[in-house]
């Protein structure tokens, strides 16, 4: 589903740029269905993920509408994340990020989880959909060229992270270009200084052998699990018994940690 120029891109970039893959009819619905469950759940938006400063976000949304279950098993999205990845993906997660109107917040420069390639390749792709304009003004991602080929993370190396790179550069886009992006790339959004909101969905993929970031067999009702199919339910690790260790392991740590 990916040409060669675009294999390439992705390869040597480290992302590639999908301008207009989002039909307009399409793209108005999600981003209508994204606002209203956003404003319907109120102080529980978000809350299968961690909270982000001036920054209103959704998460866990294959659990809420066959809408975004359509997104994160869109084919050429798959191709992209099977060319960062290789044949043994599945979805980490998807989750909706809107940085606040006039809000000073940045992140800083990071690689997706905290993860750094290894010997059998990289561990992580983030595709995200542009629901509005992605713009200089409005909370646009910087990134840093080639950095997913320096096996280091930028917090180690960096005096300050969310300090201003002097190699960075912008992703821009109009609404419904998409993204696809090796995820050991350095990038962070910037502060959104324009009075609109910027919503983007981002769909999270990581090797096999990783654990999920939003645990989808947990987080998932019973009987959005039952009507899914085997496609997505190979994809969201659902029957993948070695998805269910790595969760248990996150667990484990995630609690010895605190």
């Amino acid at each position: 589903m990916l040409n060669a120029e675009e294999q390439r891109r992705l390869d040597e970039d480290g992302f590639l740029i999908l301008p207009d893959f989002i039909a307009p009819e399409r793209l108005a619905t999600l981003r209508e269905r994204t606002i209203a469950l956003f404003n319907s759940l109120g102080e529980q938006a978000g809350a299968e993920f961690k909270p982000e400063p001036y920054t209103d976000r959704l998460a866990n949304l294959v659990n809420y509408d066959e809408l975004f279950q359509q997104v994160v098993a869109e084919p050429k999205l798959l191709a992209g994340a099977r060319q960062v990845l290789g044949p043994e993906f599945k979805l980490s997660s998807l989750n909706a990020r809107s940085p606040h109107p006039y809000a000073a917040w940045s992140q800083p420069l990071h690689c997706d989880t905290g993860a750094l390639p290894d010997e059998q390749g990289n561990k992580v792709c983030n595709v995200f959909w542009m629901l509005d304009d992605f713009t200089p003004e409005n909370g646009a991602p910087r990134y840093v060229p080639g950095s997913h080929r320096f096996g280091q993370l930028p917090q180690d190396v960096l005096a300050d992270a969310a300090a201003t790179h002097p190699a960075e550069q912008l992703i821009t886009g109009r609404a419904g270009t998409v993204v696809i992006m090796n995820a050991h790339l350095w990038h962070g959004g910037t502060a959104n200084r324009t009075g609109n909101p910027r919503w983007a969905l981002h769909s999270f993929y990581c090797r096999r052998d990783q654990p999920q970031q939003q645990y989808q067999k947990k987080l998932l009702r019973p009987e959005v699990q039952a009507q899914l199919s085997s496609a997505l339910r190979a994809l969201l690790a659902l029957d993948d018994p070695l998805n269910d260790e790595l969760s248990t392991q996150t667990t484990r740590m995630s609690g010895f940690l605190k």
